[in-house]
């Protein structure tokens, strides 16, 4: 995965990941940070093959990996983050090697990421599922106090 290397790497998103690392210092809630993108690329290849979906594990790699580096820019300005991610998304992915289709498949997934009525199957689908449940709830010390309802957190492990 020698194109997942490069996003790792990356100046941008290392810049982002470091923001978003920032802008959560006092946040006791879900961060964003690199084991909440890593957790979420895991789900993306587990779900994937239990659904028996053929996307590339690069490309769920690159979605996972991407999907929140907007985030700290949200906690600046409430711009949404998946839309000033997926702009930032774009400019890494075409840095990183990937190309014009895989970069449009990549960055609508992240643009989509947390619409639920995704298209069944798609890209966009996986990475919402994902996201949602690579949020470890059951062992969150303030799971009480999160806006999340109840039957939207993950109280028991799933995957």
């Amino acid at each position: 995965m020698k194109r997942i290397d490069k996003i790792i790497n990356n100046l941008e998103f290392e810049r982002c990941i470091e923001l978003n690392k920032e802008c959560e210092k006092q946040r006791i809630f879900c961060k964003h940070g690199m084991e909440h993108l890593v957790d979420t690329c895991r789900l993306m290849h587990i779900i994937s093959l239990e659904e028996e979906l053929y996307f590339s594990k690069e490309i769920l790699y690159a979605c996972g990996l991407l999907h929140d580096i907007g985030k700290w820019k949200q906690y600046l300005d409430k711009t949404p983050h998946e839309i000033y991610g997926a702009e930032i998304a774009e400019r890494i992915l075409k840095e990183c090697d990937f190309n014009d289709c895989e970069v449009i498949e990549i960055t609508t997934a992240i643009r989509n990421h947390r619409k639920k009525d995704n298209e069944l199957y798609s890209l966009s689908y996986l990475l919402y599922k994902s996201d949602k449940a690579s949020r470890k709830c059951y062992l969150c010390k303030v799971e009480k106090e999160c806006k999340w309802s109840k039957d939207k957190k993950n109280l028991k492990l799933l995957y």
